[in-house]
């Protein structure tokens, strides 16, 4: 069954389920709200810009008038915002059935850095994720068979994880910067499921990548810092190559819904290269199995983010 052929028609009734969506107002999360609320399930459509978030809102709500779908507002690269946010939703919830790591920034071209002073890309595409999944895993322990779906990247085939230099503080590169985040993204799904079965709890980690899908990342990371090269070639290269939005966004929407998906699996587009095609079951490069690098990764994560997971 992993490698049937799926589609949003496949997604089973999610009617008293309940989902977290980072970047939902955007790019493939937008469509994976719009998803998971057709199909039953209350959503919380994370967004960093709060009257971005509104518009994609009431686009939503048009789309699905009878759905179930809030805004509430994170900025991944503030870990204050984070905090805030996890608070607001426990406040608000008595339990999570899914959280999607979704939201990211891409290529940015010269080196930036997050509230907290983290490099912008790992700052944003890992630290905020581990953060918000810590936070928020007391609320996805309350359901059973719960998860947590991190969107990795065809990136992470390439990504480099420095142990001396994770900040990219020595020496910048913009699309090094990225490989790195997305590489941590793919260990920390990994290591989260190893950490979970141990302290046998029913949540899952599953990962997820989009392929080449033309979504507004691949304009906003090249063009921060008040523009660059990189950002015309960029976006063309990407509406000319990449799938639809709505199609990149189905192996995350297969790895959050899929009853068969198991824990620590990766699912992308089933296509050449993995760039475009029919989501289903493929493969993290085999450094994101080393236990070595998962182990320091978890324990540097914990000490930037001040963040101790409950288990």
């Amino acid at each position: 069954m992993a490698n049937s052929v799926w589609d949003e028609r496949d997604i089973p009734d999610l009617s008293g389920k309940t989902a977290l969506v980072t970047g939902g107002n955007s790019g493939i999360g937008y469509h994976q709200v719009h998803r998971l609320a057709a199909r039953g399930c209350r959503v919380l459509l994370g967004a960093r810009n709060p009257a971005k978030g509104e518009a994609a809102l009431a686009r939503l709500r048009a789309l699905v008038p009878d759905g179930r779908i809030e805004l509430l507002q994170v900025d991944l690269a503030d870990l204050d915002s984070v905090r805030s946010a996890a608070e607001r939703a426990t406040g608000a919830l008595d339990g999570l059935d899914l959280l999607v790591n979704n939201a990211g920034v891409m290529a940015v071209p010269s080196r930036q850095t997050t509230a907290q002073g983290l490099e912008l890309q790992i700052g944003t595409n890992h630290f905020g994720h581990f953060a918000l999944t810590g936070h928020l895993l007391p609320l996805l322990t309350e359901r059973p068979d719960s998860r947590v779906v991190t969107v990795s990247s065809l990136a992470h085939r390439t990504g480099r994880i420095d142990f001396g230099d994770l900040q990219s503080e020595h020496g910048y590169r913009a699309w090094q910067a990225y490989g790195a985040s997305k590489l941590a993204n793919a260990v920390f799904v990994l290591e989260l499921q190893r950490r979970l079965t141990a302290a046998r709890l029913a949540v899952t980690s599953i990962g997820a990548h989009p392929g080449f899908s033309a979504t507004e990342i691949g304009d906003k990371g090249p063009s921060l810092a008040g523009g660059s090269i990189l950002s015309a070639p960029t976006s063309w290269g990407t509406r000319l190559i990449g799938q639809r939005a709505e199609r990149g966004a189905l192996p995350v929407l297969r790895a959050a819904t899929d009853p068969y998906a198991i824990g620590g699996s990766y699912y992308g587009p089933l296509g050449l290269g993995e760039l475009r095609g029919a989501p289903g079951v493929v493969a993290f490069r085999q450094k994101a199995h080393d236990t070595r690098l998962g182990r320091w990764l978890w324990a540097e994560s914990e000490r930037v983010t001040g963040v101790a997971f409950a288990l």
